[in-house]
């Protein structure tokens, strides 16, 4: 009697055609659309406001751990933690999303001058990119706050600025190697300008890491941006931030109020994992190398 075997539903059978690595990239994407509708969401889905003074709070008992009121507990302000998580959300892509775009709007294009050009506009952008490049991001980031204070596009400022090298490095790596070959010779020959050439030419050659360093440096900047605000240099105090929150937290977590850290910090962490492992995905996917070597494993 011959065996037959038994056929995969079309779900599963779907499923299994990723390998590891683009289910966890998918996995990335999934986290990090849920927290993008958070965030945009978030006052929709708020159960109590929390730009009102604390004085409004004097219903909600302090420190009340999580219940069907307040999902995520009170803290010592009176504030529901829930509605707090939110709206941290909702500034962390703030100011995240502003921060990789100012350097990447800075880094891209200066790594394509650099690298197309070369001279002595190479060296000297070389000189200063590696210079910002060896100073610790953190470090960096806090001088800055304190040079231009605080806010969301100011936080988003001091910021970008250890991420714009990282630009700059991969896009003129990518430039040297291209400017070489035939189709920009043949477009230099007949007289295209600088200007032609990089935007037309060149730019969509050389950006194909570019998606990638900005999910992984997104991810970094949520870190950084929860530095700055336990610091107290983030954002102003009157708006949620998770930073600030988990200072705020960390003064009653010896008295057992576990619930004012627990769950910012665990949406800072999940939402971290989730640009991050976006990121490795996409990186495999631009890199052919790392395709081929993820297929001779399997």
């Amino acid at each position: 009697m011959a065996i037959t075997k038994r056929r995969l539903p079309t779900f599963l059978q779907f499923g299994k055609s990723f390998n590891l690595s683009q289910k966890l990239m998918l996995i990335g994407l999934a986290i990090t659309l849920f927290f993008i509708f958070l965030a945009f969401f978030a006052p929709v889905l708020q159960a109590w406001g929390w730009l009102q003074n604390p004085k409004d709070f004097l219903s909600n008992p302090i420190h009340e751990p999580p219940s069907a009121k307040h999902w995520f507990g009170t803290s010592r302000l009176g504030y529901d933690v829930f509605s707090r998580t939110l709206f941290g959300a909702q500034a962390a892509l703030q100011v995240v999303i502003l921060a990789t775009a100012l350097s990447m709007i800075i880094g891209v294009p200066l790594g394509m001058l650099s690298g197309y050009l070369g001279g002595k506009l190479d060296k000297v952008l070389l000189f200063i990119m590696d210079s910002i490049y060896t100073l610790p991001g953190l470090l960096l980031s806090v001088t800055l706050a304190f040079v231009v204070g605080r806010g969301i596009l100011n936080a988003a400022i001091a910021i970008s600025i250890a991420y714009i090298p990282q630009y700059y490095r991969v896009v003129r790596n990518h430039t040297v190697s291209v400017k070489t070959e035939v189709f920009i010779e043949a477009a230099q020959a007949m007289g295209a300008s600088t200007w032609v050439v990089l935007s037309r030419y060149l730019f969509f050659n050389v950006i194909q890491s570019v998606p990638v360093l900005f999910t992984l440096n997104a991810a970094d900047a949520i870190l950084v941006l929860g530095g700055l605000g336990f610091l107290g240099l983030g954002l102003p105090e009157e708006v949620a931030e998770w930073g600030h929150d988990l200072k705020q937290a960390l003064e009653a977590l010896p008295t057992g109020i576990w619930w004012t850290t627990l769950f910012p910090g665990l949406t800072m962490t999940f939402m971290v994992v989730g640009l991050s492992l976006l990121g490795e995905g996409l990186n495999e996917f631009v890199n052919p190398r790392l395709r081929r070597e993820n297929r001779i494993r399997q």
